[in-house]
């Protein structure tokens, strides 16, 4: 079962490093690879003989790329007869994941072709990559105005979220909302204001943490730093909207 947490970059390490050939994928396939921004992965074929105990399975993995393009990724699990041992090894085409069923399971490479994942004319699915795509092109066209860092974003928000300390923060559903968020912006909208507050002055900022979403929405939270504590420490509070925040900083200062 695949994290719920990881990014892109941290699924294409974990791939690279279980297989056991990962050294043989070209080096320009590995590099384009590092500039990808979203992965999908599903099952393609699966074998099992109960009788000999032999096992297979191979799985699709798709990256879409900063440039726009994709690039797929085969991924051949299997247990061989007599070896509970499970082995990974990582293929560029369908065409070398055909081989390496040959050779590993004793097959001729026309027995193998049998396979559904290679049966003659079969097309590669392009499911995955038009999902993709379509995401990544609806965000980028709703919203010209922003220019995302396409980075660790969904990371970025787990933070913001976890230093804020006021009860009324964002709930469960935002932040899980939030674990699909690829790109974020960061935007000062109030800041290095004193305000009178409790016979003294305070310090307030507030900043727009803007999320991009996988499904093409975007989620901001709104982010109020200030020193209106009793014993004047810096306090973060985290609001879903930027008419609470800013309610939320007029309640502090006590501004009527």
């Amino acid at each position: 079962m695949s994290d719920p947490y990881e990014t892109t970059e941290a699924h294409l390490g974990r791939l690279l490093g279980r297989a056991l050939n990962s050294f043989d994928l070209p080096d320009r396939l590995v590099e384009r690879l590092g500039t990808a921004l979203a992965h999908s992965s599903s099952l393609y074929t699966t074998h099992h003989s109960p009788a000999t105990g032999c096992w297979r399975e191979t799985h699709r993995h798709t990256y879409l790329l900063a440039d726009g393009g994709s690039v797929s990724l085969w991924e051949l699990v299997y247990r061989q007869e007599g070896d509970r041992t499970v082995r990974h090894e990582l293929f560029a085409s369908k065409a070398e994941t055909c081989l390496a069923v040959a050779r590993l399971f004793g097959e001729s490479p026309s027995e193998a072709a049998l396979d559904p994942l290679l049966l003659p004319g079969d097309e590669e699915p392009d499911d995955d990559v038009a999902v993709l795509s379509a995401l990544f092109a609806a965000s980028a066209s709703t919203r010209p105005h922003r220019e995302y860092a396409v980075e660790q974003s969904a990371d970025h928000a787990r933070r913001v979220l976890r230093r804020a300390e006021n009860a009324d923060r964002p709930g469960e559903q935002v932040a899980a909302r939030l674990r699909s968020a690829y790109g974020h912006q960061i935007t000062q909208s109030f800041g290095g204001r004193q305000c009178p507050s409790g016979g003294r002055d305070a310090g307030f900022s507030l900043y727009e943490h803007a999320f991009v979403l996988l499904d093409g929405a975007e989620v901001s939270l709104w982010e109020v730093e200030h020193t209106a504590t009793p014993d004047g420490r810096h306090m973060c509070e985290v609001y879903e909207s930027e008419a609470a925040a800013r309610g939320a900083m007029e309640h502090r200062a006590r501004v009527r």
